[in-house]
């Protein structure tokens, strides 16, 4: 494409202007993204797409990309949690006050290359762009994973790998707005301390809310951190000693956002109604043991595990 053409593609296709963002480091980024349109009205926990262009460049050391000249026409589109910054930037003993400002954030890590072979096509290019840089978001937002089942004085727990705590950081915020007065726990999991975008918000809101309990996992550095997965601090009784409390179904919500294989969706058989668990066991399977009953989209059953896939 000339120059001309790509200019003009992006006037015509983009509707929303980037203006904010801050690298956690060179694979890891918060961003802000204003609309042209009015922002739409949402639930904490839900998501819409960005998008750009196939002929805008590419970060350097990604898997390599093939196009025809029509794909260089094209959007490649993805869909991203709602994140939250939760605290007010300039005034982080104060919950973010969304009337303030006109913009979501994101929360995103950059894949450079995918083991089944798919080429990646979106955060290659995110990974280029620039505060003032233009690029196209879907106008609706939509899904369930959201607060809906939570009552008063419920304990919530959120569970999630890497960037899979961008929703739970809005159902966070959203939680603290209204005063739950409940035990708020969240749990992430992510290789290196590095890649805990939000640490010093949720050390804040430690300090902030007594009954809020921020525990960092990581699977290849220990320290600060714990060296462990979410499956075996479950398992092994550590998160209830860390929160002080045991996992009571009868009160208990649990959201888990990230790599599928710590979610651990079961099968069901759609004839006997059959369940088999993927393996190794993941959190449902263990929570389920105990009384927990997951969320079945399929039949619109709602338990007290709800999950949302990323990957």
């Amino acid at each position: 494409m000339t120059p001309e053409q790509i200019h003009e593609a992006r006037t015509r296709r983009y509707n929303a202007t980037i203006v904010y963002l801050k690298k956690i480091h060179s694979d890891l980024m918060i961003l802000r993204v204003r609309p042209d349109f009015p922002r739409p009205a949402y639930q904490p926990g839900q998501y819409c797409t960005l998008g750009l262009g196939y002929w805008e460049p590419r970060l350097e050391g990604c898997q390599e990309e093939h196009l025809t000249p029509e794909d260089q026409m094209r959007i490649v589109r993805r869909s991203y949690s709602i994140s939250c910054p939760i605290l007010e930037d300039d005034r982080p003993d104060q919950l973010y006050d969304p009337s303030r400002t006109d913009w979501l954030e994101f929360y995103i890590v950059l894949v450079r290359h995918n083991p089944d072979g798919r080429v990646p096509a979106l955060t290659p290019r995110l990974f280029t762009r620039q505060v003032g840089d233009r690029i196209q978001m879907g106008e609706k937002i939509t899904g369930h994973y959201t607060l809906e089942p939570v009552r008063p004085g419920d304990t919530v727990v959120f569970l999630a790998t890497g960037t899979g705590e961008a929703p739970h950081n809005a159902m966070i915020w959203e939680l603290l707005r209204r005063g739950h007065t409940g035990r708020i726990v969240s749990v992430c999991c992510v290789r290196y301390k590095q890649d805990l975008g939000y640490w010093n918000t949720h050390q804040k809101l430690m300090e902030l809310y007594p009954h809020y309990l921020y525990l960092p996992l990581t699977t290849r550095e220990p320290g600060q951190t714990r060296k462990v997965y979410i499956q075996d601090l479950i398992s092994s009784g550590e998160l209830e000693e860390r929160m002080g409390q045991a996992l009571d179904p009868a009160r208990t919500h649990v959201y888990l956002c990230g790599n599928p294989k710590m979610i651990g969706v079961p099968q069901r058989d759609k004839n006997t109604g059959a369940v088999t668990y993927p393996q190794p066991p993941g959190v449902i399977e263990i929570l389920e043991k105990r009384g927990f009953r997951a969320d079945i989209p399929s039949l619109k059953q709602k338990g007290n595990i709800h999950f949302e896939e990323y990957w």
